[in-house]
């Protein structure tokens, strides 16, 4: 089953903040959710103290309408299986030329020990106990457009050191990641990723059914919602 179809499956919208969206959803017992976010831009050092706030701002004001009392998530970490993907916009702390030099070499390794996003993350400064796959790929920023060229190559364009901006995080247990790649498309100055997870779902929780049963009127005017019995 692919994802849009997944996503077909009791999805209920968000607020949208900060240039993100999240889907929550449930496959099902287990819930799922889905953010796809466009941080911070720029390769200023207050560009990447800027997304890391974006970040805890999206997890502060991603409020889903939930009725809490059946056990339903309303924030993002209520969730037992989360991806969040997008334009992070984490940049490499390298020159052009030396950062061109590495990608020339396919180091990979060693062009990622000066990435932004891995840095903070293992510091606990955003996305704290979030994980990645291995970059075995090249920077998927900034490209010359219908070109293999990043921005710059031609000693024309204004110069942007290329950088792992396109992101797929993933936090939560019972998920194992399958593949991690970028692909090919050449209609933006990004190359798209990919990521492929196998997930865990739970077919049946005695204590989850046992919360929807006993849930009652007054909870639900507490909530502030109108139910409609038919």
């Amino acid at each position: 089953m692919d994802l849009t179809s997944l996503m077909e499956r009791k999805r209920r919208p968000a607020y949208v903040r900060l240039g993100a969206v999240s889907v929550s959803m449930s496959i099902n017992q287990t819930f799922f959710c889905f953010i796809c976010t466009h941080l911070t831009a720029g390769e200023r050092e207050v560009d990447q103290i800027k997304r890391n706030a974006d970040v805890h701002e999206i997890h502060k004001r991603t409020v889903f309408h939930s009725v809490s009392a059946l056990g339903l998530p309303k924030l993002i970490h209520d969730h037992e299986r989360i991806i969040w993907l997008g334009d992070l916009n984490y940049r490499l702390n390298l020159s052009y030329e030396k950062t061109k030099d590495l990608i020339s070499k396919k180091e990979w390794s060693k062009l990622l020990e000066y990435d932004q996003l891995v840095k903070e993350y293992k510091k606990g400064r955003a996305f704290d106990g979030w994980s990645e796959g291995t970059l075995q790929f090249a920077p998927t920023y900034k490209y010359q457009a219908h070109s293999d060229e990043y921005t710059g190559s031609d000693g024309k364009a204004t110069r942007r050191t290329p950088a792992w901006c396109d992101r797929i995080l993933s936090y939560g247990k019972g998920m194992r990641l399958v593949q991690y790649r970028r692909t090919e498309n050449k209609f933006s100055d990004h190359r798209p990723v990919v990521a492929i997870y196998m997930a865990e779902v739970e077919v049946f929780s005695a204590r989850k059914l046992q919360r929807a049963l006993t849930f009652t009127d007054a909870e639900i005017e507490d909530e502030g919602l109108v139910a409609v019995i038919v």
